[in-house]
């Protein structure tokens, strides 16, 4: 399916392609237009190719029928759950358009035509635009879904005084508020019931106990079918992941997992579930995961979580503060007759491409 532009200059079209066959041409493109060329190859084979939900819907734009290839852009296979009912969503990944052609005509082109085909198959699509994209995005047909929150903990003090007190002091205060800190929460830990952790390089088998267990109720949620969550943190991805589980005693039925990725001394959780689904998390779990994160020696746990989703709260009522966020664009399908009243939305990290 092609799709001229008459009123560009010059004229662009829009080619849906094949993930094998258009390989070459796709990576040209994000090697012109981005700057981590070599992490594009690696991410082709395993976002692209080795998707378990199926290949990416893949669009190019080039200058007239034979010219060149501009731009490109793709849409990744998500089910997802609205009201607990499964759903078919698409996740709007890696647009990108030549220095040259990046005017407003031939990124809406491209954007426009794309998300029409998408809406034609899936239920839904959504993105993670860059805030000075949005204006634009929604010209195209995206309209603004939600915020995901970017929150963290501080566990070791120390480093963040020195920034405001000499170090000798910025130690001895930090020392004594870190104590503090974990006085206060394991006193939590006994009100609330002390869980046990454990940590895994790789998916348990109890996770899809959890995920069956505790499947998403009202509003809009991503899965966590441990079939996607393998390949989502794969070595293969960029955002490799290990797995603490949480349980009641060790061995036992799961409470809670996250997925998590050290990146210097920040534990940073890109997904998670737990019994409560996407209703509730509880204290107890995230405690568990902060005593955790305290003896694997991290100094700050950072997660994302979207702004309406009750278990954002859950993180925020257990110490988390709010560090910065980014907005969510999503189109729905007609068929599925979705008003535009206010949606719980549930989605992390782990639903974006990477």
């Amino acid at each position: 399916m092609n799709t001229a532009a008459t009123s560009t200059q010059p004229a662009y079209e829009v080619v849906y392609g094949d993930v094998r066959e258009h390989r070459d041409a796709f990576l040209e493109v994000c090697r012109r237009g981005r700057d981590d060329q070599a992490r594009f190859v690696a991410k082709y084979d395993w976002f692209y190719r080795s998707c378990p939900w199926g290949e990416p819907q893949l669009c190019l734009l080039r200058v007239g029928a034979d010219g060149p290839f501009v731009g490109a852009a793709a849409i990744g296979r998500r089910p997802m759950f609205l009201d607990g009912r499964p759903i078919r969503a698409g996740v709007l990944v890696d647009l990108v358009v030549d220095a040259g052609h990046r005017s407003l005509g031939p990124a809406l082109l491209l954007q426009r035509e794309m998300l029409a085909s998408a809406l034609d198959e899936f239920d839904f699509v959504y993105g993670f635009p860059n805030p000075k994209a949005v204006r634009v995005v929604t010209r195209v047909g995206y309209s603004m879904l939600d915020d995901i929150v970017r929150c963290s903990r501080v566990l070791r003090h120390a480093s963040y005084l020195q920034r405001m007190l000499p170090s000798p002091l910025a130690r001895a205060c930090g020392a004594m508020l870190d104590t503090t800190d974990r006085c206060i929460d394991a006193l939590r830990e006994l009100v609330r019931g002390r869980l046990a952790s454990e940590w895994r390089d790789d998916v348990d088998p109890r996770m899809q106990e959890l995920w069956e267990k505790a499947a998403p109720a009202a509003g809009l949620a991503g899965s966590k079918d441990v079939r996607g969550v393998a390949w989502r943190f794969a070595a293969s991805s960029a955002q490799h992941a290990r797995y603490l589980l949480v349980s009641r005693h060790e061995g036992g039925p799961l409470e809670a997992w996250f997925a998590c990725q050290g990146l210097g001394p920040v534990l940073q959780v890109r997904d998670f579930w737990s019994v409560g689904g996407n209703r509730a998390m509880s204290r107890a779990a995230i405690l568990a995961l902060i005593r955790a994160a305290r003896s694997a020696g991290y100094s700050v746990v950072s997660v994302e979580c979207t702004a309406s989703s009750p278990v954002h709260a859950s993180w925020r009522r257990a110490g988390f503060s709010e560090r910065g966020r980014r907005p969510i664009v999503g189109a729905w399908s007609p068929r599925l007759g979705v008003g535009k009243g206010a949606i719980a939305v549930h989605l992390t990290s782990g639903d974006e491409d990477e």
